[in-house]
C-alpha cells in the first residue's frame, strides 16, 4: 500500500513539474535523444560485429567437424579394405590347405 501511495505522489509531482518546467524538459529531451541514439547505435554495431564473429567461428567449427568426420570415414574405409584383403588372403590359404589334404 505504501508503494502505491508513493507511486501516486511521484506521478502527481512529476506531472506538476512537467507543466511548470515544460520548456526546460523539452530542452533536456532534445539534448538527450541524440546521445541515446548514438549510444544505442554503438551498442547495436558492437552486438552485430560480435554476432558475425560467432557465425564465422561456427562455420569454421562446422567445417572442421565435417573434415574430421570425413577423415574418420576414410580411415574406416581403408581399414575395411585391409580387412577384406586379409579375409580374401585367409580364404585362399584355407582353399590351398584343403587342396593339399
Amino acid at each position: 500500500m505504501q508503494v502505491l501511495i508513493g507511486g501516486v505522489i511521484a506521478a502527481v509531482l512529476g506531472f506538476i513539474g512537467l507543466i511548470a518546467w515544460g520548456s526546460e524538459f523539452l530542452t533536456i529531451l532534445m539534448g538527450g535523444i541524440p546521445i541515446i541514439l548514438l549510444l544505442g547505435g554503438a551498442l547495436a554495431i558492437y552486438v552485430g560485429v560480435d554476432e558475425m564473429k560467432d557465425q564465422m567461428q561456427e562455420k569454421k567449427d562446422l567445417q572442421k567437424d565435417q573434415q574430421q568426420k570425413q577423415d574418420e570415414l576414410d580411415k574406416a574405409k581403408a581399414e575395411l579394405e585391409k580387412a577384406k584383403a586379409e579375409a580374401d588372403k585367409l580364404k585362399s590359404e584355407i582353399k590351398k590347405s584343403k587342396k593339399k589334404e
